[in-house]
């Protein structure tokens, strides 16, 4: 694998051997490699390995299939494959729950990956939710450099970012999420595209809680 490949993920249990090998796990990531652009895959692969070694650090039990699963699959709805009319965290939340029904997953774990994936981008909720869901979301939050990064040493950091490349991610990101500011803005109520939105793109109008509020049907 060189610096310009996706990962795959012989070469994710290879390198990091608290990672688990369960066909549920096969299945999520063959499912987001198969539906990903490059940066995308890394960025959720590193969101699993980020997770699974925060549990690792504290020595807390959790599932393994339910938190790989949810790191995996929580971006797919900003790719076709899991589009829908909402925003984007609730499709991917309802693709990813249908898609761990078909490997085995019951109510309750489905529910957990629904919830850790709807409630990526509301961490200072979804840190407060099950074990799992806290966990997916907290992994996620260190490849965007928030508080759990400082969990890592400097050396254990640049060999996980060595071994799954980051590809432009910052860049990609942001022309990925200003894309969908600019073509759907109604997907971008009550979350973070919303920023970039108002930051990048011209002309760019959300839907706004004062608006809801200020035409709600009542005479004061």
């Amino acid at each position: 694998m060189t610096e310009s490949e996706p990962v795959t993920f012989s070469h994710l249990i290879e390198k990091f051997p608290t990672l688990q090998d369960t066909p549920a796990i096969r299945a999520a990531f063959e499912h987001a490699r198969r539906h990903l652009p490059a940066y995308l895959l890394n960025h959720v692969a590193r969101s699993w390995v980020f997770a699974v070694s925060i549990a690792r650090k504290a020595g807390s039990a959790f599932d393994d299939e339910v938190v790989a699963s949810a790191a995996l699959l929580h971006d797919m709805a900003l790719v076709p494959v899991a589009d829908g009319p909402y925003r984007f965290e609730v499709n991917g939340a309802n693709a990813a729950r249908e898609f761990v029904r078909r490997q085995g997953f019951d109510e309750r774990r489905g529910q957990l990956v629904w919830d850790a994936i709807a409630l990526h981008s509301t961490a200072t909720v979804a840190i407060h939710k099950e074990t799992d869901v806290a966990l997916v979301v907290r992994g996620i939050g260190v490849d965007f450099g928030r508080p759990d990064y400082s969990l890592f040493a400097p050396e254990e950091m640049e060999g996980i970012v060595r071994l799954i490349p980051r590809l432009n991610m910052k860049c990609e990101f942001k022309k990925c999420l200003c894309d969908i500011a600019r073509e759907h803005p109604e997907k971008t109520y009550n979350n973070f595209i919303r920023e970039f939105g108002e930051r990048f793109v011209s002309g760019y109008k959300a839907p706004s809680v004062v608006d809801l509020m200020m035409s709600a049907p009542f005479s004061e």
